[in-house]
């Protein structure tokens, strides 16, 4: 393609970006969050516990579909990627500290909107064949009656994450390897096109199974490495803190125009690593197999929690701790590997590397699968497409380990935005359907059952077909 068409495209997506993550989406985002807050009385925070119970009961499989800790896993290892450890490198480096705090906010306010995106996908989920498929595009098309969006959303959501994210993933794998190992980024792209292959191609059993392994040894793994890192640093950890918050609203920053890129940044970057609003966790959410759609919708706002709360959070502080934004001249991925570097020495750049390709990875199965269930929607009946989707991701994770970082990134906030407009305008629409279910499970909770949903009992008369 010529310099000057990638140069004006560039342009224009910087243009849209500027307007939608500057003026519409901090509005839209911390005011939904707050408005599911309010609603549904702090659910995220009153019902942790009961996140944990179900998290833990749902590890078992499943009759139908999968598991609740699968579908949990497949949520987790598309949101625990790139944005956690290249991501809030990239929000602190054009930011500063200050846009840690904007990361914490838009997790603890938007874990309310993960619990109400993830429970409505469920009551609208639908059978396909032994598992279930559903998501926005679907609850957009039952509860509205609004096919045209639902048609909209699922074309944006299966270029955004089959297509767009998996070259954002792919790019950083190859940036990490060939910064720690000087491996050809050639060579990961194709690597990469032949494992992703394998997994996509054996349908959502196989990315269940996947993801289920990865995911909790992966997360695992790398906070244990950091919390390590922390407590070598302990007495500087109070310093720290008072350093994010101080750069979140300092007047020194707001009088710099620095508050503005912190804010911007941090929601930016916190909005990719933990999806909420987002929606693109309810695919995942409607695919598990529970007795009511709360649980799922419990399970899912523990996952923003895990996400941003300690994965996320663990990658800044070790940011923060080294320094290294302060002097390097790095972005992204590279950042993180030189402020590990800097704290346990040579190991720490290849340590990061197989981190973030796992974390990646899991990332571009996962990624997959939410475009997948959305193809389906546009074709239910038609395999072809489906296949010449798969064909089209793999392309893009070839494409995007050779790409430039900033082009890939840009294009990726884009489309995300996008995406967070019409979900966060249905599932505003909806609300009262995520609070009856919440209503109806607490009832149950209250007599000492194991809530069973039925939607006729609670006035859902239409689309439920699962839940009849």
């Amino acid at each position: 393609m010529d310099f000057s068409i990638i140069s004006t495209i560039s342009m224009i997506v910087d243009f849209l970006n500027n307007i939608f993550w500057s003026y519409l989406l901090i509005i839209l985002l911390i005011g939904a969050g707050i408005y599911f807050t309010l609603k549904n009385n702090f659910v995220q925070f009153r019902m942790m516990k009961e996140m944990v119970i179900l998290l833990k009961d749902g590890t078992g499989e499943a009759k139908h579909g999968i598991s609740s800790f699968q579908a949990f896993c497949i949520s987790t290892a598309s949101r625990v990627g790139t944005g956690n450890l290249a991501g809030v490198a990239l929000a602190v480096a054009a930011g500063g500290p200050g846009a840690v705090f904007w990361m914490w906010l838009i997790a603890l306010l938007g874990s309310a909107s993960a619990f109400v995106e993830s429970t409505i996908a469920q009551v609208y989920k639908e059978k396909n064949g032994t598992t279930f498929k559903g998501g926005p595009a679907y609850y957009i098309e039952k509860a509205l009656h609004c096919k045209w969006l639902g048609l909209v959303f699922a074309i944006l959501i299966s270029i955004t994450y089959g297509l767009v994210f998996n070259s954002v993933q792919a790019n950083t794998i190859s940036f990490a390897f060939e910064n720690a190992f000087g491996i050809g980024r050639s060579t990961i792209s194709i690597v990469l096109f032949i494992l992703t292959g394998l997994v996509i191609f054996g349908g959502i059993h196989r990315i269940a199974s996947i993801s289920e392994k990865i995911v909790p040894l992966m997360a695992v793994v790398y906070v244990v490495i950091v919390i390590g890192v922390l407590v070598l640093n302990i007495k500087e950890l109070p310093g720290i803190i008072v350093l994010i918050v101080k750069s979140a609203f300092g007047p020194e920053q707001f009088m710099g125009g620095a508050l503005g890129a912190a804010v911007m940044q941090g929601i930016k970057r916190g909005l990719f690593s933990n999806e909420a609003g987002m929606g693109s966790a309810p695919n995942a959410a409607a695919t598990a197999h529970v007795t009511h759609p709360v649980k799922q919708g419990l399970v899912q706002t523990l996952a923003v929690f895990t996400d941003t709360l300690i994965v996320c959070s663990a990658t800044a502080f070790l940011i923060l701790v080294s320094g290294t934004y302060k002097t390097s001249t790095a972005d992204g991925i590279a950042l993180t590997q030189e402020a590990l570097t800097s704290q346990i020495g040579s190991i720490g750049g290849p340590f990061i590397a197989i981190c973030i390709f796992l974390f990646a990875f899991s990332s571009l199965v996962g990624n997959y699968y939410y475009g997948e269930a959305n193809i389906q929607f546009l074709y239910p009946k038609n395999k072809t497409y489906l296949n010449l989707y798969r064909l089209a991701c793999l392309f893009m994770i070839g494409y995007g380990s050779i790409a430039e970082l900033k082009f890939v990134w840009s294009l990726a906030d884009l489309f995300m935005a996008l995406m967070a407009v019409i979900n966060i305008y249905a599932i505003l629409r909806l609300r009262n359907i995520a609070k009856i279910c919440l209503d109806d499970y607490i009832a149950q909770k209250k007599v000492g059952k194991d809530p069973v949903f039925k939607a006729k009992d609670v006035g859902i008369t239409e689309n439920a077909e699962c839940w009849e």
